[in-house]
């Protein structure tokens, strides 16, 4: 039993919408990791020393990720019982909340150790509807896709990643160019996140224009047929039947977050403090790196309609895996073109497994459980990956002096993400309309 299919036009409007809210959740979660690595030490932990002062920020960081499979878990019941839109909108409110509050926060001078506190708490928060928006922009954009478009359509969600980052560093970087680095440091910092109320803007505007997901809807019809049922637990179900295909998702998307952070946070710390290169310098990199990656993302995931899911993600692992030296070789030029080569390199070689990602992560479950599943998938992963890397790199730089464990690093989450993708199956001709569905792994 399948739902009436939308017209092309009609899908592009949904999938821009989904590319909005994600790009304004990602902007929102990615200030946290520029802050943290350029501000938060000095403001909110003065009392360590510079070294210890940014471990901590990144620690901080961290506890995002943390939340984030929490936040899956959260929204994906929501998102599988009640449906992808209203869960969408929900993580949406969440992460404007908690931004607006990080703005609003007082430092450690003015209300003491109360305040590096509260600052977790928010990033935690954060972390929770992060944790749900993914899972939501997703689905809104590749159940409603045709087939044969359906990794195209997945990758709007997906590009909300670069545009986030892009519109994080602007933001900083202008601001900080407007004003002096002091009043940078007591004031200008919080001006993009309280910028962050715009999140409930989009929210409005979307739950006026969007409808429920035709898999969603088919489901709900079958089930007041009495020809299946709603799952009264999708994350309990998931777990049960469907456990290993969600650890070896994980596992594949380890990777992903793992170097994705050690491109844009990581190498804010690296190029700056190491390098004692010009703020401004590194943000642009950056910039121009994440500007590349967008049509990069949208090009891999139209490949992948044609080719299949599983070969283009082992192509990006594997090249991954070879860029862990030649990245630190042309950062440590000390250059803008150096810095700007070896982003850009690394995260185009990154968009060949993150582009098809949205389409093959949701086509591993069945519709009864598939907003769960691959939010834990995804979640497990960026906990594994982006939690641990800008803090794991900044200690093995300390400890070692030398970038190439970093490298060797590297190499290793590649090589798992190449043995997890292996294990599982192909995942293009997929139904996703089909409620009952069952995707097997090898």
């Amino acid at each position: 039993m399948s739902s009436p299919s939308l017209d092309e036009r009609s899908i592009r409007k949904v999938a821009s919408l989904s590319l909005v809210g994600a790009s304004v959740e990602w902007f929102d979660f990615f200030l946290y990791g520029t802050a943290a690595a350029l501000v938060f030490p000095k403001l909110f932990f003065p009392n360590a020393d510079p070294a210890t002062g940014v471990l901590l920020s990144f620690a901080t960081f961290g506890v995002g990720f943390v939340a984030r499979p929490v936040g899956g878990i959260i929204w994906g019941h929501f998102g599988d019982r009640a449906g992808r839109k209203k869960a969408f909108l929900a993580a949406l409110l969440t992460m404007a909340a908690a931004s607006v509050l990080i703005g609003l926060l007082p430092s450690y001078a003015a209300i003491g150790v109360a305040a590096p506190i509260i600052l977790t708490v928010l990033r935690f928060v954060q972390g929770l509807a992060v944790g749900g928006q993914w899972g939501g922009a997703v689905l809104l954009a590749t159940e409603f896709a045709p087939k044969h478009k359906r990794g195209l359509y997945g990758s709007f969600a997906q590009i909300g990643v670069p545009i986030g980052v892009l519109l994080g560093n602007v933001a900083f970087f202008f601001v900080s160019q407007a004003v002096s680095p002091q009043a940078f440091l007591d004031w200008g910092w919080r001006i993009p996140f309280i910028g962050s109320v715009l999140l409930v803007l989009v929210a409005l505007y979307a739950h006026r224009k969007l409808e429920e997901t035709p898999a969603f809807t088919t489901l709900q019809k079958l089930a007041a047929e009495g020809e299946t049922t709603v799952s009264r637990s999708p994350v309990v179900e998931v777990l049960r039947s469907s456990w290993q295909r969600v650890l070896l998702a994980g596992g594949a998307f380890t990777v992903i977050n793992t170097v994705f952070y050690l491109y844009i946070t990581f190498s804010q710390h690296y190029g700056k403090n190491i390098l004692k290169m010009d703020q401004g310098d590194v943000l642009l990199a950056i910039a121009i790196a994440s500007l590349v990656q967008i049509p990069a993302l949208a090009g891999f995931a139209a490949l992948s309609d044609r080719i299949g899911r599983r070969k283009i993600y082992l192509t990006g692992a594997v090249l991954t895996g070879l860029w862990g030296f030649p990245l630190f070789w042309l950062l440590d030029t000390g250059t803008v073109w150096g810095m700007t080569i070896g982003l850009t390199v690394g995260l185009t070689v990154m968009s060949i497994m993150y582009g098809p990602l949205a389409a093959f992560f949701a086509e591993l479950f069945n519709a009864r459980m598939r907003y769960s599943g691959a939010s834990l998938g995804y979640q497990l992963g960026a906990l594994f990956g982006g939690a641990i890397s800008s803090l794991l790199a900044t200690w093995l730089l300390q400890t070692y002096g030398s970038t190439t464990p970093i490298s060797l690093y590297i190499i290793l989450v590649s090589a798992i993400a190449v043995v997890c993708t292996y294990l599982l199956t192909e995942t293009y001709q997929h139904d996703l309309d089909d409620a009952e569905e069952s995707v097997a792994t090898t």
